[in-house]
């Protein structure tokens, strides 16, 4: 189908939910129709960004049912069940959040408020190689009591047909699109230990993770970082990657090394892209540590030589300078191996203290003090008190040292502490948001400041990361443009993705739609009182309902799961 109509075709939604297009007989847009309310919304006065880089232009959108069914001037308002006064606003295309961790929080609170209330309205999760499928039996029932404790979810279901049924079930506020994690996967057919696949087990993933795409899953993705992935050689990436290449998908990476090996990873990468022919997604770009900041102009370079040869590689990134993920991270790889309970045993093992000792010394070294790593996230109330503090303090506070401190908190919390640590450099951090071939994602999942997503002092981009963009390094640094920042967060991912109708505020297209403050919108969320909402964002609709009005949720539940089959 044709996403831009004319002006003389209609859209209606047959009984069986397929959009349905067709000559009208008499003029749909400009009058000479006997219904007096012709469109459900018209949004009027506002400066319209259509998403694709093009300078904005004082337009009126008009929303019937699902979808946007003119564009233009000269509306007659009376013809609208609804009119949003936009005078003064931005009207853009709903943002597309290239890279979340958003999946069972939806289960746990539907509203999705800390993205939904940034104007996100799809996410992309599934990310770092973590997905909520599938399941391994070896490890269900740790998962279900951490899913139950952390959330207060039940996890009812093993594979991706399950979750997406649970999701449907419960509605949510925004789309949801999910890559399938390549963790979570090898765990499931290899299992959690440093052991290389073998050839059927490579065969067994591959016919896993076709079954998925061909489920409605958008491509894999890998946490070469993390156990269990970061087992697994490149020649397994790439037999998986030429599943998702035959399956039209998307490869994303969070690669093997952002720091010390950054330059050696995006080569991995590159090679992964470059004979699969997969399209590849660099996750959160970036050079960790003091000491691999200089390598900003190597790492542009080695991405923008592989689009010049035809390769699809696109990279995205937050708007922020520290990074956030679990305090385990700073652990040598071959003591998170297994199941929590094996690390644990690890952790407590008096035969193992030198070297992990000498492991966390070295990381020390590398980061330039503990200080600049910040617990976020803890499970237990015990150790409510010590999200915030940075390590150095929170050992003190404790009577321990550093490493001593972190060994036993893993401990405690069963391996499930995550910490924000600052690693990286403003003026690269600003070169990243600039490239061209760099979207925006957020990297982050939905919280609210109310009920169980409210523990925790999360990394500011939960709540920030959009308005933040628009805000700081649109309007106050005029890093980048409106209309390219918008493109960013539209049709960029959009097209990455291949989403269909999406990403555009064009005649046909689905109404996800943001309408903010270019004067206002800013991000509020802070290091030490994360849980704000952002300021500007009046308006946020998805699939043609109202989910933020006049800066508030409504409580509208439209969003939809965005399978690859769609």
């Amino acid at each position: 189908m044709n996403p831009k109509l004319t002006r003389r075709q209609f859209i209606h939604t047959s009984a069986r939910g397929a959009v349905v297009i067709g000559a009208a007989t008499t003029p749909f847009f400009m009058g000479g129709c006997t219904n007096k309310r012709q469109y459900d919304l018209i949004i009027t006065g506002g400066t319209v960004f259509d998403g694709l880089g093009n300078p904005g232009m004082e337009r009126d959108v008009a929303i019937k049912d699902d979808r946007i069914v003119y564009v233009g001037t000269r509306l007659n308002r009376n013809r609208a069940g609804r009119i949003i006064e936009a005078k003064g606003m931005v009207v853009s295309p709903g943002f597309i959040d290239m890279h979340t961790h958003t999946d069972v929080q939806l289960l746990a609170n539907p509203l999705a408020e800390s993205h939904i209330r940034q104007g996100i309205t799809t996410e992309i999760s599934g990310n770092c190689g973590s997905s909520p499928f599938p399941i391994s039996q070896e490890t269900a029932d740790e998962v279900r009591e951490y899913m139950q404790k952390k959330y207060e979810v039940e996890l009812t279901w093993n594979d991706m047909e399950g979750f997406f049924q649970r999701l449907e079930e419960k509605g949510m506020s925004l789309n949801y699109a999910t890559l399938v994690g390549h963790g979570d996967l090898r765990g499931s057919v290899v299992g959690f230990n440093d052991v290389p696949a073998t050839a059927k087990q490579i065969v067994r993933m591959q016919s896993v993770l076709e079954h998925y795409m061909r489920g409605g899953a958008w491509g894999l993705s890998t946490g070469l970082e993390y156990p269990p992935g970061s087992y697994a050689d490149t020649e397994e990436i790439i037999e998986l990657c030429r599943v998702v290449t035959a399956q039209n998908g998307i490869y994303a990476t969070h690669m093997r090394d952002e720091g010390d090996g950054v330059l050696e990873s995006i080569d991995e990468a590159i090679r992964i892209a470059t004979e699969t022919g997969v399209s590849t997604q660099i996750s959160h770009l970036k050079m960790a540590y003091p000491r691999n900041w200089h390598k900003i102009d190597a790492a542009l370079e080695k991405i923008e030589k592989a689009h010049q040869d035809g390769i699809r590689i696109l990279a995205d990134r937050y708007p922020y300078i520290a990074a956030s993920t679990g305090l385990s991270i700073f652990f040598p790889l071959w003591a998170r191996q297994g199941t929590t309970k094996d690390i644990i045993k690890r952790l407590q093992d008096p035969s193992l203290d030198k070297k992990l000792r000498a492991h966390l010394k070295e990381e020390e070294v590398k980061i330039g003090t503990w200080k600049n790593v910040v617990i976020a996230d803890v499970v237990t109330e015990k150790n409510r008190s010590l999200e915030g503090m940075n390590i150095v303090d929170a050992a003190k506070k404790s009577g321990k040292k550093p490493y001593e401190f972190m060994r036993d908190l893993l401990v405690e919390e069963e391996n499930a502490v995550d910490m924000v640590e600052f690693i990286m450099k403003e003026e690269n951090l600003q070169r990243i948001l600039a490239h061209p071939l760099v979207s925006i994602g957020s990297d982050g999942n939905a919280v609210a400041p109310y009920g169980v997503l409210h523990k925790g002092k999360p990394h500011p981009r939960f709540y920030g990361t959009f308005p933040r963009v628009l805000g700081k390094y649109v309007r106050e640094d005029k890093i980048l443009t409106m209309p390219r920042a918008i493109q960013k967060m539209t049709s960029v991912p959009a097209g990455k993705f291949g989403f269909r109708g999406r990403g555009r505020i064009s005649e046909g297209y689905y109404a996800d739609i943001v309408v903010f403050d270019p004067d206002r919108v800013s991000d509020k969320a802070t290091w030490e009182d994360p849980h704000q909402y952002p300021e500007g964002i009046d308006y946020v609709m998805v699939n043609g309902q109202v989910a933020v009005s006049e800066g508030e949720t409504t409580g509208a539940l439209p969003g939809r799961i965005l399978r690859k089959t769609d």
